[in-house]
């Protein structure tokens, strides 16, 4: 070895240079949290990552109805929307949590009766999801973000009241009180009869009124009774309907609002009033629902690429 060589070396000696921190790989684990006397149950997602680092993260909080940390409604509903998330953000490193709400996966209810369940039950465990996620060791705790879709969005922003969260990202977030939500929905399928009968029966509902089927369709009533009015929902329906989405949008947060241009189910028009409370500009994309590119099968597990270019973007300006 050359004299140069032997200083050289004995300067990075003694300089205490050393070899670049060892990578830890990305990993997912399961993790549990308490909220109303129940256990709940999630995947944490942690990217790559330099040892001894700390990450951003995200919590995901799914739609509605029996939708799990997935995204999916088995057996039949499997897009798999937010394990796709989780999997975008990981390729920005960005550690997420994603959970089994009540009523879906391993939670499942708890030993809760469903009958008492309603909006603020399932913000309670959003928010212990939250507190759980910051709590983690890789990931920074001031910077956490919260990704809604659907009913999930409407839950990141009641959970934004409650916690400080870095940033929120609302995929066709439920923008108008449920119940109007579900007559413009259900107004596109059915016949005028039957709209004039769903009006009646929704402001039968919001006045504490007995629910008059008359003249409906059986069709129509019997997916009323069993899936929006039966006993095990009404006090969920009435909590959720009782929430005008934009009257709970708090500005300063910032926040990537987007909305399909091929969603039936929470479309574009809707956007506004909740874009305003905000005080930002809607995003649309030419998606559907589930975050996909317009024409695909629900069951196809992908995400539009303007999904994950809209999000990739929004956070390489965080």
């Amino acid at each position: 070895m050359s004299l140069t060589a032997i200083l050289t070396a004995a300067v990075l000696v003694a300089s205490g240079a050393t070899a670049a921190p060892a990578a830890v790989a990305a990993t997912d684990r399961e993790v549990q949290f308490g909220s109303d006397g129940v256990t709940a149950y999630g995947t944490l997602h942690v990217p790559a990552h330099r040892a001894g680092a700390r990450v951003p993260a995200a919590l995901l909080i799914p739609g509605s109805g029996p939708t799990d940390r997935d995204g999916n409604e088995p057996p039949t509903v499997a897009p798999a929307t937010l394990k796709l998330l989780a999997g975008a953000l990981d390729r920005d490193g960005v550690a997420t949590l994603r959970f089994d709400k009540y009523g879906t996966g391993r939670t499942g209810l708890g030993g809760i009766d469903p009958a008492t369940l309603d909006l603020a039950t399932f913000t309670r465990q959003a928010t212990a999801a939250f507190t759980t996620l910051q709590a983690q060791p890789e990931v920074r705790a001031h910077d956490v973000s919260i990704v809604g879709h659907s009913e999930g969005g409407l839950q990141a922003m009641l959970v934004a009241r409650q916690v400080r969260v870095a940033s929120l990202v609302l995929l066709a977030p439920q923008d108008l009180r449920l119940l109007d939500l579900l007559k413009m929905q259900l107004d596109a399928q059915v016949t005028a009869p039957d709209q004039a009968a769903l009006a009646r029966v929704i402001t039968d509902f919001r006045a504490g009124r007995p629910l008059d089927y008359t003249g409906m369709s059986t069709q129509l009533t019997t997916f009323l009774q069993q899936a929006i009015f039966s006993p095990g929902n009404v006090k969920f329906v009435r909590s959720d309907d009782a929430v005008y989405p934009p009257s709970v949008a708090r500005p300063g947060t910032r926040v990537l609002l987007t909305c399909g241009t091929s969603d039936t189910q929470v479309p574009c028009r809707t956007t506004p009033p909740l874009a305003v409370a905000l005080r930002t500009l809607p995003r649309p994309l030419p998606v559907d629902h589930f975050q996909h590119a317009p024409g695909t099968p629900v069951n196809d597990q992908v995400l539009a690429p303007s999904v994950v270019t809209a999000l990739r973007t929004f956070l390489e300006h965080r």
